[in-house]
């Protein structure tokens, strides 16, 4: 590698790709040139930082500053003061706690403070697209290891002490996974990598593939020592076309370095990787529908009678794990089963990472260790509440999670605390609301999502998820009834009893878990017609305050439907039967004279 006095780690994970990362690095190129620095100063672009929120980001390196929202227009004076006169540039530097330092390095930003970093443990760090920089922050030492000095039962038995369990969604302990596909003689077993992130407002798996795709591929590879497997699939969804580019690129360079393929290593194991590309159904996350994909069947759930550890692919025995699980095995196999296992809690060993986001100041890609309350998360990874607005409720678990209320913020997170509370951990997907989401649209919002994605090969899914979506529209469109409380309770429960997959099982949970903590929004809705967020457009009446109003005609000039008017210099009035209840009149009133009724 180049030596350089000084590296610039400028994010190019999705986010900051999608707002310059990348025009900024030719400008800060350029401008390096301009001062004769090209040689001693470096430009790296690095995966997905994890502060989304105020990207693009760059960390310069040794010196640990941590520079956010950058532009063009920023880098030549950047260039100038801070890397040709050595004077860091504020300005541009988030400094939310200016008492800590009066040039705070990135480890004391407190997005990051509690942080503690295993699957994303070269966030940041490293060229995604340069095995070398994996292989010098350890990557592929572990994969050594394994086909060197360990056998098969060592590798499982390590995992399994461990206490990991699989991050995609149910937690079943991963090495008593690998056990059972070891314990079975067939010449032809699989692993397979389970990159088909669905839900909405999750880029976990995304994120980690971005930034480090070697230490996938070296999870991959262990576990197929471990069972006995030659051959591994990932399945990822095509809308992650970086993620994609890097990933082929990795498995390219690996395959180059003789880290994937014949006789690694000079060991006499074989171990190959394909890459399987999804068309987007977010059914295909569930593995046997994703094992059907792969085969060229119809994405569709079936019977799990006997376990794809038996008969999985082709009928062979087979290892699904999703990416961050497999990202995490290389450091368990490295720093040994008790490293691992005292972090965490009794039943829930390790970090997690989180995708936070929604009404929260920070949102961004975090990774913290089980046990950390929600509060947290939300208020001192996260910063709070965006606009001073009042926490109302955190949605775990993607679509299929449930939403936990005000009065649980200090709930220890991990898998059993969760589901006791109605919600999952899913593949980690976090979303906060505050006091202006309604709970019942909330509902409505992800069974319209989960109605949308079911496959329809089962009716209690098929037919069940759709009835309870027409139920909550009527409730939020003011035609709700008496009893539609009791019968949404009931479906919930059937639906979950005649569900063939997950999908349909945990379907009932946003409904289950937002009437179990906001039933008063519900009864709301049905017994007084109204909605006590202002957001049901049939339940609410836009007026004008005169008291407050100033006559600027914003709202007049704003207006789609011409729907507000009044005479010159007086306050304004909104006719209702033209109104559409679109919200622009509110969104433009600086005086905050429109109200929601």
């Amino acid at each position: 590698m180049k030596k350089s006095r000084m590296h610039l780690m400028l994010c190019a994970g999705t986010g900051c790709v999608s707002n310059g990362s990348f025009r900024i690095k030719a400008d800060l190129e350029q401008e390096l040139g301009k001062h004769e620095l090209q040689d001693e100063i470096a430009v790296v672009m690095t995966g997905c930082n994890g502060f989304c929120a105020q990207g693009p980001v760059m960390v310069v390196q040794p010196d640990n500053i941590f520079y956010q929202l950058l532009s063009e227009k920023d880098i030549p004076h950047l260039v100038e003061e801070h890397f040709l006169k050595g004077r860091p540039v504020k300005r541009l530097m988030y400094t939310p706690s200016l008492e800590k330092a009066p040039v705070p390095k990135m480890s004391e930003i407190d997005f990051f403070e509690k942080q503690r970093l295993i699957a994303l443990r070269n966030r940041g760090m490293i060229d995604p697209e340069k095995i070398e920089e994996a292989i010098a922050r350890g990557g592929y030492r572990a994969l050594a290891r394994a086909l060197t000095s360990m056998t098969s039962q060592e590798i499982i038995q390590t995992v399994k002490d461990s206490g990991l369990r699989g991050r995609g969604g149910a937690g079943f302990p991963t090495g008593r996974k690998w056990e059972s596909a070891a314990s079975h003689h067939s010449k032809e077993k699989y692993i397979i990598c389970n990159a088909d992130e669905g839900d909405p407002g999750a880029f976990m798996d995304r994120s980690i593939i971005e930034s480090d795709p070697h230490s996938v591929l070296e999870g991959m590879a262990i576990a197929g020592k471990a069972v006995g497997a030659g051959q591994g699939y990932i399945y990822i969804r095509t809308e992650y076309p970086l993620a994609l580019q890097r990933l082929n690129l990795a498995i390219k360079q690996a395959m180059e370095y003789g880290l994937l393929g014949h006789d690694i290593l000079g060991t006499g194991f074989d171990f190959d990787i394909s890459v399987f590309r999804g068309a987007g159904a977010f059914v295909c996350g569930e593995s046997s529908a994703l094992r059907a994909s792969i085969q060229g069947d119809p994405p569709e759930p079936f019977s799990k009678q006997v376990h794809a550890t038996e008969k999985g692919l082709w009928e062979k025995p087979t290892v699904l794990n999703n990416v961050e699980t497999l990202a995490i095995v290389p450091e368990i196999i490295k720093r040994g089963a008790g490293w691992f296992s005292q972090i965490g809690t009794e039943t829930s060993k390790g970090t997690k990472v989180f995708a936070l986001v929604g009404k929260v100041r920070n949102t961004g890609l975090v990774e913290v260790p089980m046990g950390i309350t929600l509060r947290e998360i939300i208020f001192d990874i996260g910063g709070g509440m965006e606009n001073g607005k009042a926490f109302k409720a955190v949605q775990t678990g993607g679509p299929s999670g449930g939403c936990i209320p005000a009065s649980l913020l200090d709930l220890p997170i991990d898998y059993e605390r969760l589901t006791e509370v109605g919600s999952m951990m899913g593949s980690g997907g976090m979303i906060v609301m505050d006091e202006d989401n309604c709970m019942v649209d909330v509902a409505r919002y992800f069974l319209e999502f989960l109605r949308s994605e079911s496959c329809g090969k089962c009716t209690a899914c098929r037919e069940g998820v759709d009835a309870m979506y027409r139920i909550v529209t009527d409730i939020c469109d003011g035609k709700g009834n008496q009893g539609d409380i009791q019968l949404l309770e009931e479906l919930s429960q059937a639906v979950k009893d005649g569900s063939l997959c997950q999908l349909g099982a945990t379907a009932s949970n946003p409904v289950l878990s937002t009437l179990r903590y906001f039933k008063d929004e519900y009864e709301t809705h049905i017994n007084e017609q109204r909605c006590p967020a202002g957001v049901c457009r049939a339940l609410i009446t836009y007026t004008i305050d005169a008291e407050k109003c100033n006559a600027c005609l914003l709202c007049v000039k704003n207006c789609p439907q011409q729907a507000i008017s009044g005479e010159k210099g007086k306050p304004q009035t909104i006719d209702q039967e033209k109104c559409i209840k679109c919200g622009v009149c509110r969104d433009v009133c600086r005086s905050e004279a429109v109200t929601v009724q």
